[in-house]
């Protein structure tokens, strides 16, 4: 699916009669001021109503990725439904409608080095996520919503928890980019990379869509369709609840702590 355009939002509003030019802003929706700002680390195809607006220079590094998460924690905050939830002892994550088995995949980390996705996570909690770096809004929200909530797990629990991101863009994302990106949001974040084919035939397996790239612009820039949900996976291995774009932290905060109270006795640490 493609999400670079909300639901709801149709581009700037008509400035109002009578007031300053300085004001015209302020009349746009708030979802559009952060995607514009958002565009100052990417340069992506945009949608044709931003046409209006110039173009922004290309830049990305971890300093202003670091500004990023700011930004997308406010977005979050300022756009994402809010709803009453279940009980408080109660997941607030969706429910799956059927059970998904962990998949069984092997993968490159960002250290070159071959991972194995059910031997590495065996019980643990497991978040796996299918995105890109290149992105403008549903991966950075995500990983920084789920990395501001990991910083409040305490020490001795946050090691059975692995959020586990898969690039669905193997052409642009090379290793030490999404080391890069993933570092600021949480170092302890894992980043994998394969092919397209092999990428899409394990969000097959957990039924997810395949991944489509647009046409690439006139400099060569794209977006990727892919799925918006973080899959969790409980300790003793299938995945049990979704957690789709717009997802608060206040839910990654309630529903964590319980999934890994789920986990029984702590797993093995890493040699």
């Amino acid at each position: 699916m493609t999400h670079t355009t909300p639901p709801g939002f149709h581009g700037p509003r008509p400035r109002s009669a009578g007031r300053p030019a300085r004001f015209a802003a302020r009349e746009r929706p708030a979802r559009f001021a952060t995607l514009k700002r958002l565009a100052r680390f990417f340069a992506l195809k945009r949608p044709a109503r931003f046409a209006a607006f110039p173009r922004l220079p290309r830049f990305a590094t971890p300093t202003r990725l670091a500004r990023l998460t700011t930004l997308t924690l406010a977005l979050t905050a300022a756009c994402a439904p809010s709803s009453g939830g279940p009980a408080s002892g109660e997941f607030q994550g969706d429910p799956l409608p059927i059970v998904i088995e962990r998949p069984d995949f092997t993968l490159t980390d960002t250290g070159g080095r071959p991972y194995s996705l059910l031997e590495e996570t065996r019980g643990r909690v497991l978040l796996l996520f299918f995105g890109y770096t290149w992105c403008p809004d549903v991966c950075p929200i995500h990983m920084a919503n789920i990395g501001q909530v990991m910083k409040t797990i305490p020490a001795e629990d946050r090691h059975r928890v692995e959020v586990v991101f898969v690039s669905t863009d193997p052409a642009r994302d090379s290793q030490g980019r999404i080391r890069e990106w993933l570092d600021v949001f949480d170092p302890s974040f894992v980043g994998l990379r394969g092919t397209l084919e092999e990428v899409n035939r394990i969000q097959n397996q957990v039924g997810l869509p395949a991944s489509v790239a647009d046409e690439p612009d006139e400099d060569g820039n794209y977006l990727v369709g892919h799925a918006a949900a973080v899959l969790a996976f409980s300790a003793d291995g299938p995945a049990r609840l979704r957690y789709p774009f717009g997802t608060r932290q206040s839910v990654w905060a309630h529903d964590l702590p319980r999934l890994i109270a789920q986990s029984g006795s702590a797993p093995q640490t890493r040699p």
